[in-house]
C-alpha cells in the first residue's frame, strides 16, 4: 500500500485479460507498520497505542504514542500527495479520526479511575476502534489519489466510524454497496469492518481477509485476488535463493490450510472457507511482476502429476512431551485433559505425536505460556514426566504427493546434511510431510528438501501454469 505508483500502474490500471477498469472492488490494508503502531507489533509484541493504553493506570504513554503515530501518518501523506490542497484534506481526514480516538481514550481513562467502572470491560471495543483507523487512512488516501489520476474511485468506509447501528458483517457490506454502480465506480473499501460481534474479537489480525472474502461472496465475484509484494513460491526465496524459488502456479485450498497451520497464511483459513464454499478461486499475485499470472488456489485442483509444491515451515516451536506409565489404555482421557489445558492458555497446536504412554504437542506460542501449561499439567498429573525443548517444523506440501519412496528420499536428503530428525508425520491423505528438527537446523532443512523435492524437476516460471 505504501507504493501507490505500483498499485496504480500494476493493479488498478492493468486489469486482467478481457477485464475493464471497473467491475472490480478493492479492499485495502493499512500502510506498513501502522496497525503495529495502533495495536502492538505482530511479531515482537511491542505495545502500540492499544498495548500502552491497556496497561496504563495513570501513565499517559499511549497519548505520546498517538502523537508520534499521527506525525508518521502525516509523513506518509506528504510522500503521497504533491498538491498542497490535497495534502491538507488528507491530513484533515486522519486528524479527525485520531483526535476523536484520543478524546475517546482520555474520557474512558478518566471514567475508569472511578471505582464503579472497569477498563477491562471496554478494552475489546478500544481495540476495534483503533484497528479501524489504519485501513480508513489508506483507503481514503488511495481513493483520493486515484480520483486525481482520472479514476472514478469511491471511498467505502466499512469501519462504522461514529455509527449508532451495530449490525452483522454481511449486512454492513450489503448496505455499503447497495448504492454503488460497479460499472462506473471503483470502490476502495476498508479492510476493517465494524460488526455487532466485533471482527477483531473473532479473527484478531486476520480481519481484513475476512472482509475481503465476504465482499467477494456477497457480490458474486468471479475471482478473488490478493496482491502481495512477492509470489506464493515453492519456498522462501531468502532461504533457497531467488533463482531457485519458483511460483506455485496452481494449488488448492487444502494446501492453503496446511500453510496456515504453519503460520504462513496465503489467506486466513476462515476467509478461505467462504471462497471455497462458493467456488470462488483465489489468485495470489506479485504486485511488482504484474505480467506473471501468479498462483490460483481452487477447490477442485489436484496436480496432474503427484509432486511437492512448496517447502514451508515454522521456527520457534515448543515441543511439550508428557510421559506417564499410567497412560496405557487411557490415551483418550489424557489427550482430552491436555487439550483442555492448551486451549485454556490459548496456545496454537501445530502438530502432535502419540504412542502408548506419551503425548507430545508441538506448540506455536511463547515460553511464558509453555511454562504455565507445563505447571498446570504437572499439577494435574503429579507422577508424569514432562519435558520440553525448542524445535522447528519443516513441511513438504502438495495437492497430491502419492509418490512411492518420497518420504525415504526426503529423510535421506536431511541425513546427508547431518540433520537429526526428531519426529516426522505423514497422513494417509498424503498432502504433506512434516519433519521436526532442531531450530538450528531449520534453514538447512528447508534448503535440503527444496533441492531434492523441487529444484531437481526444473519447473521453469511456475510449477503449474495458472
Amino acid at each position: 500500500m505504501s507504493d501507490y505508483q505500483a498499485v496504480r500502474d500494476n493493479i488498478v490500471l492493468r486489469p486482467g485479460t478481457g477485464q475493464g477498469l471497473y467491475q472490480r472492488i478493492f479492499v485495502v490494508s493499512a500502510y506498513s507498520g501502522i496497525t503495529n503502531d495502533l495495536l502492538e507489533h505482530k511479531k515482537s509484541g511491542q505495545p502500540g497505542v492499544y498495548g500502552l493504553f491497556a496497561s496504563a493506570e495513570n501513565d499517559d504513554g499511549w497519548f505520546d504514542a498517538i502523537t508520534r503515530l499521527l506525525t508518521k501518518m502525516h509523513d506518509i501523506n506528504r510522500r503521497l500527495f504533491r498538491n498542497e490542497a490535497e495534502l491538507e484534506r488528507a491530513n484533515q481526514f486522519i486528524d479527525t479520526r485520531m483526535d476523536a480516538a484520543r478524546k475517546c481514550l482520555t474520557d474512558l481513562q478518566g471514567l475508569c479511575r472511578h471505582g464503579h467502572f472497569s477498563l477491562a470491560e471496554h478494552l475489546e471495543t478500544v481495540r476495534e476502534m483503533l484497528a479501524s483507523i489504519g485501513e480508513a487512512h489508506s483507503a481514503w488516501n488511495t481513493a483520493a489519489l486515484l480520483r486525481h489520476d482520472g479514476v472514478n474511485a469511491r471511498f467505502v468506509d466499512l469501519s462504522g466510524w461514529q455509527t449508532t447501528a451495530h449490525v452483522p458483517l454481511d449486512e454492513r457490506i450489503l448496505q455499503a454497496f447497495s448504492t454503488i454502480d460497479l460499472a462506473t465506480e471503483l470502490p476502495i473499501a476498508t479492510g476493517y469492518a465494524h460488526t455487532d460481534s466485533g471482527l477483531m474479537a473473532s479473527f484478531n489480525r486476520g480481519y481484513s481477509e475476512i472482509t475481503f472474502s465476504r465482499i467477494a461472496v456477497l457480490t458474486g465475484a468471479r475471482e478473488a485476488i490478493i496482491h502481495k509484494e512477492f509470489h506464493l513460491s515453492s519456498a522462501d526465496p531468502q532461504l533457497v535463493g531467488e533463482a531457485n524459488a519458483v511460483p506455485i502456479g496452481r494449488t488448492n485450498y487444502d494446501v492453503a490450510d496446511q500453510l496456515a497451520n504453519l503460520g504462513m497464511e496465503a489467506i486466513h483459513p476462515k476467509a478461505a472457507k467462504g471462497l471455497r464454499q462458493n467456488a470462488i478461486p483465489l489468485r495470489i499475485k506479485n504486485t511488482f511482476e504484474p505480467e506473471h499470472a501468479g498462483t490460483v488456489i481452487a477447490q477442485d485442483y489436484v496436480s496432474d502429476t503427484p509432486r511437492v509444491e512448496i517447502i514451508a515451515g515454522s521456527k520457534g516451536i515448543h515441543a511439550l512431551e508428557l510421559f506417564d506409565q499410567e497412560m496405557m489404555g487411557q490415551i483418550d482421557l489424557y489427550d482430552r485433559e491436555i487439550l483442555a489445558v492448551v486451549r485454556r492458555f490459548k496456545a496454537e497446536i501445530v502438530a502432535k505425536d502419540i504412542n502408548a504412554n506419551t503425548i507430545t504437542h508441538y506448540l506455536a506460542t511463547n515460553l511464558k505460556t509453555i511454562k504455565r501449561i507445563r505447571n498446570a499439567l504437572q499439577e494435574r498429573y503429579p507422577d508424569a514426566e514432562l519435558d520440553q525443548r525448542k524445535a522447528a517444523i519443516v513441511s513438504a506440501i502438495g495437492s497430491d504427493m502419492r509418490v512411492p519412496g518420497m518420504l525415504s528420499q526426503a529423510v535421506a536428503a536431511l541425513a546427508a546434511k547431518n540433520i537429526n530428525v526428531l519426529a516426522m508425520h505423514q497422513s494417509m491423505r498424503q498432502v504433506d510431510m512434516q519433519f521436526v528438527v532442531g531450530e538450528e537446523d531449520y534453514d538447512l532443512a528447508v534448503k535440503s528438501l527444496h533441492g531434492c523435492l523441487i529444484e531437481v524437476h526444473d519447473h521453469g516460471r511456475s510449477i503449474c501454469a495458472a
